[in-house]
């Protein structure tokens, strides 16, 4: 991998044993999950040349940049009128239009029917991208994620409108209706003061226009990417919570009155907009049936559920590779970091938490992609999703921190990329729901949809390491909302076992039914065998020679 050396003479001392920069590399060819990936030649070489772009030092830096210059809101403009508009560093757009042109949110829908390999593919260059800029992978899933909620349930009106222009992978960031624009975007906004995740308690009501135009008053407390051309949200009409699509303008092309109230001061994931909300008497398009709220926008809730566990396990991959550079540059103590037993221990861990992690991804994947046609798959898809998206997003600022450690003080400063890895870690185990939220949802689906768990345990039992007795004794013994928490770990880390038993490293199904079934740790680095390490670290190595 080409590096750039740094070296400095100062009147005090010698600068030496300092890491290289990492940049100009490869983010496709550095990783070996990805280099595996089932998909035909053309979709390598596109997952090639994005991974390349990305690994340059202009996105590199125009990552940073997005979040060193976060967005600036307008309410009003000079001369008093509400504006209600957002501001966007440069950086920031050259990172959206990035992902709109490879089609981060638009792949599977661009064919007649999505597929494995569409789903996979996207998948991709979603877990390249955010690794370099994660911000913009928030209006971008929730456009991936509107596309089949509004082809399920939206008016044609609004379809054959919207549906063209949210999947062509052209980024048009400008105030415009979208009957002007070449390309548009598309967001969600559920969650009130009062409420939280209970989107049951919303107060903002829905008043019948005629048709299936209504108007909304009422507010809502957290809407990301503000200048997104329309959402989904939810208020209360006549028959109960239900479903709206509420765009930035009115069909006569007059602004609605969607008033932006102020933008959040996050811990983390700086570049992207959140703001607060208000419907003052806005315009809305009934979106499903008046009382199907929750049900009919689920459809989008899962899709960016799925992109929960793609974004952090594209977080885990830009911490592992920042500590797999520097401890193969690093010198502690006589020799290389890299060559030293403990840290071994520690990097084979890592890579273990992360192949399982992206193994996740690639079967759920191949669920989403053949659950139109497939019972089975888009039963095993709803609660595979719900499972892998509580334990990897749960796994991942536990494993940042420890690739922080790797690092030492330079990786707890802001002059390196861990610092800001770090901060938005935490942040997608809270979006689409929560810790508890999630495993409560679990436990929901066993009573809704009985076969969900049918094919979860039809699958996971395959395993040469499970048995479906244990697995379903487990069940009956922590299905209660008490130990909902547990029975998720239990259920993620037991389907992450079948499926380490497909990895092609070294001695990796072993390692890891040791350290994750037979001795669970608390922490990172409690491996047995070091031949075991070596094998899986040097796997992962082996492209930052």
């Amino acid at each position: 991998m080409p590096v750039k050396e740094k070296t400095n003479a100062l009147s005090t001392h010698e600068v030496i044993n300092q890491v290289p920069v990492l940049e100009n590399y490869n983010l496709y060819e550095v990783d070996p999950l990805l280099k595996e990936l089932p998909l035909p030649d053309d979709a390598r070489q596109r997952l090639c040349d994005f991974g390349a772009r990305l690994g340059s030092s202009e996105y590199i830096r125009a990552g940073v940049l997005a979040n060193e210059y976060p967005p600036v809101l307008s309410t009003h403009d000079r001369y008093g009128q509400r504006a209600d508009t957002v501001e966007f560093h440069p950086a920031y757009h050259q990172m959206f239009s990035a992902g709109m042109g490879f089609g981060v949110h638009c792949l599977p829908w661009t064919t007649d029917e999505p597929s494995a390999e569409s789903h996979l593919e996207r998948a991709a260059g979603h877990y390249m991208l955010s690794q370099i800029e994660a911000g913009v992978g928030c209006p971008l899933t929730m456009t991936f994620a509107g596309v089949p909620a509004l082809q399920r349930y939206a008016p044609e009106e609004i379809k054959s409108v919207w549906i063209p222009k949210l999947t062509a992978k052209v980024y048009d960031h400008r105030f415009l209706p979208v009957e002007q624009k070449t390309g548009a975007t598309m967001g969600m906004a559920m969650t009130e003061k009062q409420g939280g995740s209970d989107v049951r308690a919303n107060t903002t009501q829905a008043t019948h226009l005629e048709g299936d135009y209504y108007s909304l008053r009422g507010h809502k407390w957290f809407c990301s990417a503000p200048m997104c051309d329309a959402f989904l949200t939810l208020a209360q009409a006549e028959g109960g919570l239900t479903c709206f699509f509420v765009p930035r303008f009115k069909p006569d092309g007059s602004k609605n009155s969607l008033r932006v109230v102020r933008l959040k001061n996050k811990l983390g994931n700086k570049s992207n907009a959140s703001s607060e909300i208000e419907y003052e008497d806005t315009w809305a398009v009934r979106v499903g049936e008046e009382g199907r709220g929750v049900p009919t926008i689920i459809e989008m809730v899962n899709h960016t559920r799925l992109d929960c566990v793609i974004g952090s396990a594209a977080l885990m991959r830009a911490a592992l590779t920042q500590a797999l550079h520097h401890v193969n540059h690093r010198m502690a103590f006589g020799s290389v970091l890299i060559e030293q037993p403990l840290m071994i221990n520690v990097l084979a861990d890592l890579c273990l938490e992360m192949e399982a992690a992206w193994l996740m991804i690639q079967r759920l994947c191949r669920a989403y992609g053949q659950g139109h046609a497939d019972p089975q798959e888009r039963a095993f898809a709803r609660l595979a999703t719900a499972v892998a998206k509580f334990w990897v997003c749960k796994r991942c600022p536990q494993m940042v921190v420890e690739c922080l450690e790797c690092l030492g003080g330079n990786g707890y400063t802001e002059d390196f990329p861990l610092a800001r890895i770090f901060r938005e870690s935490p942040l997608l185990s809270v979006w689409e729901g929560s810790g508890n939220v999630i495993s409560l949802d679990i436990l929901r689906s066993f009573q809704k949809e009985p076969e969900s768990l049918d094919a979860f345990l039809s699958e996971v039992s395959q395993s040469e390491h499970v048995t479906k007795q244990s697995l379903q004794a487990k069940i009956v013994q922590l299905a209660q909302p008490f130990s909902a928490r547990r029975l998720a770990q239990s259920l993620a880390v037991h389907w992450q076992m079948q499926l380490m038993e497909q990895s092609t490293t070294p001695g990796a199904c072993e390692a890891f039914a040791r350290s994750r079934l037979e001795e669970p740790g608390g922490v990172f680095g409690l491996q047995a065998k070091v031949e075991d390490c070596r094998a899986i670290v040097n796997r992962f190595i082996s492209s930052f020679s």
